[in-house]
């Protein structure tokens, strides 16, 4: 039996940072780039949690990634 897996938003927000900082997705990406990343199911739970928090799929990666913490410049 496969567990789905239930995102808040935080939880997306870290997984796309994540995304980011291997280099697997680009911060200029529209964010239905990143259905590639997430099951079919996944993706549809993961489009309802955007709805619901006031994302667009056509917005940019980096506006849902948000801030980005740097070590040293």
């Amino acid at each position: 039996m496969n567990i789905l897996r239930q995102y808040t938003i935080t939880d997306l927000q870290e997984e796309v940072r994540a995304l980011v900082s291997r280099g697997l997705v680009n911060r200029q990406q529209r964010i239905y780039e990143l259905s590639r990343h997430f099951s079919d199911r996944q993706w549809h739970n993961v489009e309802q949690l955007l709805t619901e928090n006031n994302f667009l799929l056509r917005d940019r990666v980096i506006e849902l990634a948000g801030k980005e913490a740097w070590i040293s410049d």
